[in-house]
This record gives C-alpha cells, sequence and structure tokens, in this order.
C-alpha cells in the first residue's frame, strides 16, 4: 500500500459503493476518484490523499453499522476535453464528498461560478441522468454547444433539505463556450442532478424536532407544551453531520409541518462555532449566536431538547450523555443530560407505560401480551370478557381505556380497563349500513393528549370524526383535500397533529399523510386536516398501515402488477433506511409501536404473529384478529 503506482490508481477513478463500471474510457474523460481510507489504524500504509485545498476541522460522523469509509472526491477537467465529456465529468464532480463543490466549480465559466446555486434543488431521478448532444445545433450559436440531460425524476430536495416525491420525465440544457482554448459551461440549471445510488450515498435521512403547536387548544391541560415532532430532512451525511444537522434545526421547521410547529429558538439564532462534534464522553457544546443569550432557563432546556433529539437522530449509534448551550463566548447557557431528555420531552405515548401488545382472540375477548409473555390474557373491564364482540380495538396511550367498534362496523363503544368498569351505551352509531368489512366505522385511533378519532365510512359520504377525551360527543374534522374520495382507515399520531390517512379512490387505495390544524376558538375550536400528501406513492393498493417511530410507518400493500410488501416509510414518502422486513403471508392488519425497538404484530394468514428485532416473525396465537399498540 501506499505506493506511486497506486496512488495514481486511486486517480484514475477506483469505484465507491453505487457506482456503475464505465470502462477505462471514462476514467480518462475525468471520471469522479474514490479514494478508500485505511481500513484499520493499525495497519501499515494508507489510501491516497488529495494534494491541494485547504486544512479544516473534521466534524466527528455518526458511527453507525455499515459506515464504509469511502469518500469521493472530484477530478478536475482534462485539457482539450471535448463538451459532452466536459459536462459527464461534471456531473460525476456533483457526486462528490466536497462541502463547497470546488472541483465541479472548474468546469465553469466565470460567469455561471458566480451565479450556478448547487443546493437550491436536488433533482433525484432513478438512474444517472443521460448527456446527449443537441440534435439540432442553432446556427445562431456557431462558437457554443448544448448538451441535454434527460431521466426519469422521481423525487425532488428543496432548498430546505424537505423530500418530495414527483415521478416525471426530466429534461435540462447544458450550455458551454470555450474560454481561451478549452470547453466550460456558462449556461446550466441551478441546484444538482442525481440518480438514486448516488443520492443514497451521499444524503441521510434525519430527523429535525419541533415542538406541536395546538393553537386554539393550546390551554388544555393535555396539551402539553413540550411534545416534540419529527421534522424529517435530507442532509449530506459525510459533510460536517453534526453542524449540518444542528444548522438545519435552527432554520426552523419545514414548510409543511410549519403551521402545527413551532421552535423554542428566539428568530435569527444561529451558530457561533461551526465545527461542532461530541467529546470523549459524547457530550455535545453547542455557542449560539447573541439571539439565544437572553432566554430563561426554561426555554433554554427546550432550545437544547430540540438539539439533543435532532443530532442523537444523526449519530443514531452514538448515545448522546449531554447538550449544553453556551454564549458566542462560550459561557453557559444550560445543560440538558440524556435522563432529563428522556424524562421531560419523550414524545407523548413513550413515556413511563409498558406499551403492551392488544388483540381480539377467537372468543371475541380483547386480550393483552407483554414481550416476554409466552400467552396473551383477558383485559380487565367489559372488553376482556367476550360478551361485545368486536370488529376492532384501540388502546389510548396510558393504557386506562379502550374503543371497540362492533363486530357489524356499526357501533362505537369505549369502556376502562379496570375492574368494574360498565360498556355504556354506544358513543357513535354510523350513519350507513354496514354491509361488508370496508363499511361502516374504521378502526377508532387515540392521540397522546388522550382523543379519541375515528372515520365513518358511509358509502355516500365518509365523515373524520373526533371525541375528546373518549367521551365528548363527536365533532367533524373537515378534510378539504379529499374531495369524492373515501376513508377507508385512520391512524393518528401520538403528538395530535399529524394523521396518517387511508384513501380509496375509483378501486385504488393509497397512504396519505395530512396536517391537523386547530383553529378557532379554545370554547369552539374548528379542526380540519390540510394538505393530504402521498406517503408510499408507489403502492397502489395499501391495506394497513401504522405508526413506527417519531417520522416514520410500515407500510403494507402492493405495487402494480406485484406481490403483497411490508416496508418502513418515512412521512415525507421516502423509503426508510430501516432494516428490510422478512415476508410473511397474507397481512390484513400491522401494528408498530412508535418506541421502534418494540416487536411489529400482524394479523396474517398464520393467525397473530409478532416480529421481535433481529428475528423472524413468530405465531402468537392461530386464531385472532385486529392487533394493536395503545395509540
Amino acid at each position: 500500500m501506499g505506493t506511486e503506482h497506486e496512488e495514481r490508481r486511486a486517480a484514475r477513478g477506483v469505484r465507491g459503493p453505487g457506482r456503475t463500471a464505465r470502462g477505462g474510457a471514462a476514467a480518462r474523460r475525468g471520471r469522479t476518484a474514490v479514494l478508500l481510507s485505511c481500513a484499520g489504524v493499525l495497519l501499515a500504509g494508507c489510501a491516497s490523499m488529495p494534494d491541494s485545498g485547504d486544512v479544516t476541522a473534521v466534524d466527528q460522523p455518526p458511527r453507525s453499522d455499515g459506515d464504509s469509509q469511502v469518500r469521493v472526491y472530484g477530478v478536475p477537467p482534462q485539457d482539450g476535453a471535448q463538451p459532452t465529456n466536459i459536462v459527464r465529468s461534471f456531473l460525476d464532480a456533483t457526486t462528490s464528498d466536497e462541502a463547497d463543490f470546488r472541483t465541479a466549480r472548474m468546469y465553469l465559466a466565470k460567469s455561471a461560478k458566480q451565479t450556478w446555486r448547487p443546493f437550491l434543488v436536488t433533482n433525484v431521478l432513478q438512474e444517472r441522468p443521460k448527456s446527449e448532444p443537441e440534435a439540432h445545433p442553432s446556427r445562431e450559436d456557431a462558437n457554443g454547444y448544448t448538451v441535454t440531460l434527460s431521466g426519469s425524476q422521481v423525487a425532488t430536495v428543496d432548498a430546505n433539505h424537505a423530500y418530495t416525491p414527483e415521478e416525471q420525465p426530466y429534461r435540462a440544457t447544458i450550455h458551454l463556450i470555450k474560454e481561451g482554448d478549452q470547453w466550460r459551461i456558462d449556461r446550466l440549471p441551478d441546484g444538482l442532478v442525481l440518480g438514486q445510488s448516488d443520492f443514497q450515498r451521499i444524503y441521510r435521512s434525519v430527523n429535525k424536532y419541533y415542538f406541536a403547536s395546538y393553537k386554539s387548544e393550546s390551554d388544555d391541560p393535555k396539551a402539553g407544551k413540550n411534545v416534540l415532532v419529527a421534522d424529517p430532512v435530507y442532509l449530506r451525511q459525510r459533510i460536517k453531520p453534526i453542524t449540518s444537522s444542528v444548522e438545519a434545526l435552527l432554520t426552523g421547521p419545514t414548510d409543511w409541518l410549519n403551521r402545527v410547529t413551532s421552535s423554542a429558538f428566539p428568530p435569527g439564532t444561529r451558530l457561533a462555532a461551526h465545527d461542532l462534534a461530541l467529546d470523549d464522553s459524547n457530550a455535545l457544546q453547542v455557542k449560539l449566536s447573541k439571539q439565544a443569550v437572553n432566554t430563561d432557563t426554561d426555554q433554554c432546556k427546550r432550545m437544547a431538547a430540540q438539539l439533543f433529539f435532532t443530532v442523537q437522530d444523526m449519530t443514531r449509534a452514538s448515545k448522546i450523555s449531554e447538550v449544553e448551550l453556551q454564549d458566542p463566548k462560550g459561557n453557559s447557557l444550560c445543560t440538558l443530560t440524556q435522563d432529563q431528555a428522556d424524562r421531560d420531552f419523550s414524545a407523548p405515548g413513550r413515556t413511563g407505560h409498558s406499551g403492551r401488545e392488544y388483540f381480539i382472540d377467537a372468543e371475541n375477548r380483547v386480550v393483552a401480551m407483554s414481550d416476554s409473555a409466552s400467552r396473551p390474557a383477558p383485559v380487565r373491564g367489559p372488553f376482556g370478557t367476550g360478551k361485545t364482540p368486536l370488529r376492532s380495538v384501540a388502546i389510548s396511550h396510558g393504557e386506562t381505556a379502550a374503543a371497540g367498534v362492533s363486530a357489524d362496523g356499526k357501533y362505537l363503544y369505549v369502556a376502562g380497563l379496570e375492574d368494574g368498569a360498565e360498556r355504556g351505551g354506544p358513543l357513535l352509531t354510523s350513519a350507513g349500513a354496514a354491509k361488508n368489512a370496508d363499511e361502516g366505522l374504521t378502526a377508532p385511533s387515540w392521540d397522546g393528549l388522550g382523543d379519541l378519532w375515528i372515520a365513518d365510512r358511509d358509502a355516500h359520504r365518509s365523515r373524520l370524526l373526533r371525541m375528546r377525551e373518549g367521551k365528548g360527543d363527536p365533532e367533524e374534522v373537515s378534510v378539504p383535500g379529499l374531495g369524492d374520495r373515501r376513508i377507508k382507515a385512520i391512524k393518528v399520531a401520538a403528538d395530535g397533529v399529524r394523521i396518517a390517512v387511508l384513501v380509496e379512490d375509483k378501486g385504488r387505495t393509497t397512504l396519505q399523510l395530512g396536517r391537523v390544524e386547530r383553529d378557532g376558538t379554545s370554547v369552539h375550536p374548528v379542526l380540519s386536516v390540510q394538505e393530504l400528501r402521498p406517503i408510499a406513492p408507489q403502492l397502489e393498493d395499501v391495506v394497513a398501515a401504522s405508526w413506527a417511530g417519531g417520522s416514520r410507518l410500515v407500510v403494507v400493500g402492493r405495487e402494480a402488477g406485484g406481490v403483497q410488501q411490508m416496508q418502513f416509510m418515512e412521512t415525507d414518502g421516502s423509503a426508510s433506511d430501516a432494516q428490510t422486513l422478512p415476508g410473511v403471508n397474507g397481512v390484513k392488519a400491522v401494528a408498530a409501536s412508535e418506541d421502534e425497538t418494540r416487536p411489529l404484530i400482524a394479523d396474517a394468514t398464520e393467525g397473530i404473529v409478532r416480529l421481535p428485532p433481529d428475528a423472524n416473525w413468530k405465531t402468537v396465537a392461530k386464531d385472532g384478529t385486529a392487533p394493536v399498540y395503545p395509540g
């Protein structure tokens, strides 16, 4: 290792993960070089290094399984390179691990170097864009050259790092002129255009955290001011990952969540030091600009909580011990320890309760089961007796109450989970007759504020309803983006500001995410679900979905012409980087805990099955339906 021959070989373009071999000719055109770092510190030798550039502090990267330690660097343009090769090599250079795209800018004419904005948008294509000369060059541009880029776009990432699925043809042009005797790019679209493999290597989904804003209901004692909501974004995972995640947090929520969340950081707050890293004890010190100096202890702790969970998400394999916020001079503003963060700022539904698994057994009883139990046991209260046949059930986050829909789908009952509790009459009656399992009332769902949500799937008009504390009069929640489509199932997040909705339209069932807005007054709140957006756009027949983390759902469905599959999806519509799930036959329902360490449970061909972490599906009961976790 370390020989001159190997250094030249690295400079010619050793390929990293996700790269497509194009042969020696492509390497001669200036193919991006990949420099492999030493596999072990104690082994002699090292890989080739760049021979120019500034010395900068290196942010401690997230330590995660599978970190390949591969770094990609751009190759400068070669003398006499032709326009098409210049464009291809420029595109290669934009996939590098350079913070400022220094090498990519070498391919630009002087005018374009000043105007190109690479971070304005990232266009994600199925594969790397194809570059072809313009079919009919313009006579008026005898001294220029135009290259067309084309491909199939699958998504975009905007300037605020928000991911949006967007399937459509991609087409753009790049124009070149000669500067001196070398071809250079003088006109090009802002942003980047990447194939999926490059995008997945360069970027990583990270949750920023903001506080839920309940507006008209913010004075309700149940609507605590410390409820954190995950806001997923995509950041470059090898360019100062901790620093970039904090900088993204300080810019505020993405547009979709902005109306229902808020930040504890005063407007204009920025980093006063831009090279953040965990110390040897996994503590993090963050210097903030003067805007954050005059906050009280309560606000400072809330700022620290947002920062703690955001950085913890970026450094998933490294458990943060504490976060200290400092003024620009390094004086301490406040400190938040791991224990304090978990105790005071955990998401509702994940504090102080076991979160057992529940389902309806063959004797019409609602039964509960812990991870360590060998068999389920009937719950206390009327739903554990089997005297009320149920189609579906939901357990409150505190595990003190249950809501059940009758076997015919017509009635909603609520009862306590304690000895001596009585069922009482129906809290809600469906407006229409339920002729099959897809009609009548949907399965109910509790939010972390203690409110109960359900939809009535009337054949002529589906309605979304909420009952305060699971006992108030049903309040209709408008869904402006629903149109003529029908709600088939719902699952509200513990934070109460996001709701997953299965929507049926002309025989196709899709999974949509809606934002719960609370307008009106505290006496007369007006609730609505705004801006429905697809979560699993590639699936045209979604059977079931359940929240499986702060910004993650587990989804069961089929692609067009495909077989049933179960996968994790992020709330922005991107595929989760969580582990691939083993197959299981004939899934009708699935349940997950927002505590990501808990097993999945499903109603499948084999009965009620459970998937413990790092294991395979195991049958819990041969007969049973409607598996759920609290929520």
